[in-house]
């Protein structure tokens, strides 16, 4: 397989970073703005008030999409991240999708998800968002407990919680996902069980479950080091995550990957794209894109971002190598549970390199980690999932030799 023949299909996916928060969580390095408290407020959005550095914002998104090089494919996916979307009105919402359509088209059974947070919309702003297309949200619920919500710097509670999920049955969004945290600062194994338990009552169509990790540059990370009280223990973060596939399997949810769990015909068509290795647009202060095997972030502040778009917004990278292709698409394909084709990384990558990684991985064989069935190659649930990042890592070192 040649160098010009990586990742050339047409993507049909696109990611939107949508940057704008009320609060930054203890937790996030993610480029974000904060605007305030205020601007989440139902007073402050009945008066049809909007932040201009968000309107700013969305002009300069929209240039971006339309100088953008695009291709005949229309966009199966979009998929709204931050940062709070729902911080958005409906009309700069729809100032981007129509920037959107009229670049790349949009498929007549489009999948678009929105990231949104309690206390960030009232019934008019989520039936407005419905009405321009948004089919699936994914709600930033974190924990069920107002005192863990505090320590996280979440900038909503618990009633706010219940108040958003009544709001997204009120209009019957087909594809509903809560997000939770595990992991936090003083969570003891009762709160998360709580959590777990409360989020299978429910029911949303799709549940993802996080651990939290400690970042460099952001509160925790200067308050806290990894391992370190109060935080939970290493055991307890492994109990955790089992104790998350038990409850979530219990009730009624496929483990499909790593961190997400769904319905059976409810997995997210978006992230797939990602954990597939396949292309797709990015658009956004600190967005990544991955066109015709060239893998681009845009820059992660708001003066460089907009001093990019004054400058063409020239992408300037190269192709990825093959061997970092293969590195990719072995750390995210791994992360299905159904693995990945040992046919295709054949077809792909050479029959050598396929036996050279399955020599590496023997010791994880005999572990039961990970496991060839059907001719895929696949981490087991939980432990293979558990231990995925020590596995890979001696894998890559081996690989790297």
């Amino acid at each position: 397989m040649s160098q010009k023949d990586i990742a050339v299909e047409v993507p049909s996916a696109a990611y939107v970073h949508i940057p704008f928060c009320r609060q930054r969580c203890f937790y996030c390095d993610f480029p974000v703005f904060v605007v305030g408290d205020a601007y989440g407020e139902p007073s402050y959005r009945s008066q049809g008030k909007t932040s201009g550095t968000i309107s700013q914002y969305v002009d300069a998104l929209c240039y971006e999409i339309s100088i953008s090089l695009a291709f005949s494919q229309p966009l199966a996916t979009i998929f709204f991240g931050g940062g709070t979307p729902s911080l958005l009105s409906t009309e700069q919402l729809q100032c981007i999708l129509t920037a959107l359509e009229k670049r790349f088209g949009i498929a007549a059974r489009v999948e678009i998800s929105m990231e949104m947070d309690p206390g960030t919309y009232d019934l008019a702003k989520i039936a407005g968002y419905c009405s321009t297309g948004v089919n699936r949200v994914s709600l930033g619920v974190q924990a069920f407990q107002d005192e863990l919500l505090k320590i996280a710097g979440r900038s909503h509670s618990v009633n706010d919680i219940f108040a958003a999920i009544d709001l997204i049955n009120q209009v019957e969004i087909p594809e509903f996902s809560l997000d939770l945290i595990s992991g936090f600062p003083h969570q003891s194994l009762v709160q998360w069980q709580d959590s777990l338990t409360k989020a299978v009552e429910i029911a949303p169509t799709h549940i993802s479950i996080y651990d939290l990790t400690i970042e460099p540059g952001t509160a925790f990370g200067r308050s806290y080091k990894p391992g370190d009280n109060p935080l939970p223990t290493d055991e307890t973060t492994v109990t955790m995550y089992q104790l998350g596939q038990k409850v979530l399997t219990g009730g009624g949810y496929e483990h499909y990957e790593i961190s997400n769990y769904a319905k059976s015909g409810h997995q997210c068509k978006h992230n797939r794209v990602y954990w597939e290795n396949r292309s797709y647009y990015g658009f956004g202060m600190g967005a990544a894109s991955y066109v015709h095997g060239k893998r681009f972030t845009r820059p992660r502040k708001t003066k460089e971002y907009y001093e990019w778009l004054q400058n063409g917004a020239f992408i300037d990278c190269e192709v990825t190598p093959l061997e970092d292709e293969l590195l990719e698409t072995l750390m995210l394909g791994l992360r299905l549970a159904e693995g990945l084709s040992l046919t295709i990384l054949v077809e792909k990558f050479g029959k050598q390199k396929v036996q050279e990684i399955t020599q590496c991985l023997q010791p994880y064989f005999k572990q039961g980690w990970v496991e060839v069935v059907e001719e895929r190659l696949r981490l087991t649930d939980p432990d293979g999932f558990l231990f995925s990042n020590m596995l890979l890592a001696h894998l890559f070192e081996k690989l790297g030799e």
